[in-house]
């Protein structure tokens, strides 16, 4: 068609004896462009103007669609333009280079069928993990992990398609894949590990975009920032990137402190022994105000009991869960549970127990004063409490 019309044109204007052979092609030429970015121009403003006009409907798909469509619909007409005028070039020039417009068009249709739909995929994923368009927005990993899919399936049977536009046997290729696909396996099996790994991680779902991990068999602590098919980065809490290799965590265990329900205070209080006889009115003053405390959840376990006689110390046991898990918010709880638990223990007369030792003096044992005389110290059979930081000076002088 395109033939018919340029050889009718070239008749007439050789009718009327206008212009050389050259200038009649640079202007076909010309005008075959001009006219293209003319229809682009003007189809890029139609489709611009039909997405303002979509955006204030309900339905989200079009404006995806639409926005997906916009610069593959531009490239369609510069594509099938720049044809018409090759196929223009070639009807003056015969030249060898012309010869593959049909073969250039066929690919640039599959590049461009290609495009749109890793386009509208890439839309679709905005869409359904936008809190803002979807009441009950999907996981964005899950989402993620189908569009990667997606594209790779779309990329996959695109070149397949091409290889068979430009001549090659696709039943040819799958058995070399299949042939070759041995030896790859071997030279990348690490790539391979990793790619199943991310694979593994898609499916399974420890964790997620935005969630703190870490591994007790490995250093490995951070919050994760993107999860790809060879490594996942996670940023650390000194925010430095970690690149995690993702066969790793198909080996190591792997916890996420994101998900659990609550955090745990988990503290051995100790008194003096000289307040024993308080023992349990504190211990029960401090459980019934944990019971009553708004933070802290009464539906977990909560233990309050006299735990041992320490070296130094009564001690007492507090295991109890906070209902926030976030860990600023957790130390403002326990700082809150501490102080009142202080303030109880002082309440009752007693002190918190701090590392002290008592030393044994025999009877008739004096020690000298500053002055130099030496004054009774023990005159009947018992013992004295001396502070630590005496003991030294003490048990020398006993010497």
């Amino acid at each position: 068609m395109i033939g018919d019309a340029v050889s009718m044109l070239n008749g007439w204007i050789e009718g009327f004896g206008l212009l050389s052979q050259g200038w009649r092609a640079g202007i076909v030429v010309f005008a075959l462009v001009f006219g293209t970015a003319t229809v682009a121009y003007i189809a890029s403003h139609i489709i611009g103007t039909l997405e303002r006009k979509f955006s204030n409907t309900q339905n989200l798909w079009d404006d995806a669609v639409l926005h997906a469509a916009r610069k593959p619909l531009v490239a369609f007409v510069w594509l099938q333009g720049v044809y018409w005028a090759a196929e223009v070039a070639h009807h003056f020039s015969k030249a060898e280079v012309f010869k593959a417009n049909d073969t250039v068009l066929q690919i640039g249709f599959i590049w461009i069928f290609v495009w749109t739909v890793l386009r509208a995929i890439k839309e679709g994923e905005k869409i359904l993990v936008s809190p803002l368009k979807m009441e009950k927005p999907m996981d964005y990993t899950t989402v993620n992990a189908v569009s990667k899919l997606s594209r790779a399936v779309v990329i996959i049977t695109a070149v397949l398609i091409a290889m068979q536009s430009l001549g090659y046997s696709i039943s040819g290729v799958l058995a070399f894949g299949g042939v070759g696909g041995i030896a790859v396996g071997f030279a990348a099996k690490d790539l391979l590990a990793n790619f199943f790994g991310g694979f593994i991680i898609h499916l399974d779902r420890p964790f997620k975009v935005g969630d703190w991990v870490r591994s007790p068999d490995r250093n490995i602590e951070g919050t994760v920032e993107h999860i790809g098919w060879r490594l996942t980065t996670l940023r650390t809490f000194d925010k430095r990137p970690l690149y995690v290799p993702n066969a790793a965590f198909t080996t190591i265990a792997v916890e996420n402190p994101s998900r659990m329900t609550n955090r745990r205070i988990s503290e051995t209080i100790g008194i003096r022994y000289a307040d024993v006889s308080q023992m349990a009115t504190i211990v029960s003053d401090i459980r019934a105000m944990l019971e009553s405390h708004e933070e802290i959840d009464s539906d977990e376990t909560l233990i309050v009991n006299f735990l041992a006689f320490n070296s130094s110390s009564l001690d007492i046991m507090v295991y109890t869960f906070t209902r926030t898990t976030q860990w600023v918010r957790f130390h403002e709880v326990k700082q809150d549970v501490l102080l009142k638990i202080s303030e109880i223990i002082e309440g009752h007369g007693a002190e918190v127990a701090f590392p002290t030792r008592t030393l044994h003096l025999a009877d008739g044992l004096r020690a000298p004063d500053q002055t130099g005389e030496r004054q009774g110290y023990s005159s009947q059979a018992g013992a004295s409490r001396l502070p630590v930081s005496e003991q030294t000076t003490r048990a020398g002088d006993a010497e």
